[in-house]
């Protein structure tokens, strides 16, 4: 039944890119948004390597993702002060203002979402996923 459960969860995460990809702007996909939305979600000032481990990507991945957001003027790197070695991320007005926007641009569809029979006792879900999420990620490989 995991394996059921988990197989589900991927083929709404996939159908759910889909239909938010459709709705962003040309060349920004879903883990670019993703950068931002963790950024006000968790904090920002974290460091390449942090998001990398945290969306479980390769750094060089990582470093595609935040130069596409640099030149959008959505992110800054600014010089780490606890390692001069290393930079941090953090998201500008412009950022914050364009992921409110994505956001945006999927209310019109959600609202239709929420009204159906299917998406009764969401906000249970939405509990218990969230309790599926924190077990795995306290589980997570550290490598």
């Amino acid at each position: 039944m995991i394996f059921a459960l988990f197989n589900e969860i991927g083929i709404i995460e996939q159908l759910s890119r889909a239909m938010f990809e459709a709705r962003l702007p040309k060349g920004v996909l879903v883990s670019h948004f993703s950068v931002l939305n963790h950024l006000i979600r968790v904090a920002d000032g974290r460091t390449p390597l942090e998001l990398a481990t945290a969306f479980q990507v390769p750094k060089t991945t990582l470093s595609h993702t935040l130069a596409l957001l640099e030149r959008r003027g959505w992110i800054e790197m600014r010089p780490n002060p606890g390692d001069k070695r290393s930079k941090q991320v953090w998201i500008t007005a412009d950022g914050r203002a364009f992921r409110n926007e994505a956001i945006g641009l999927l209310s019109p569809e959600m609202s239709v979402m929420a009204q159906a029979p299917e998406m009764q006792g969401v906000d249970a879900l939405v509990a218990r996923l969230s309790e599926i999420r924190q077990y795995l990620d306290a589980r997570r490989d550290p490598d």
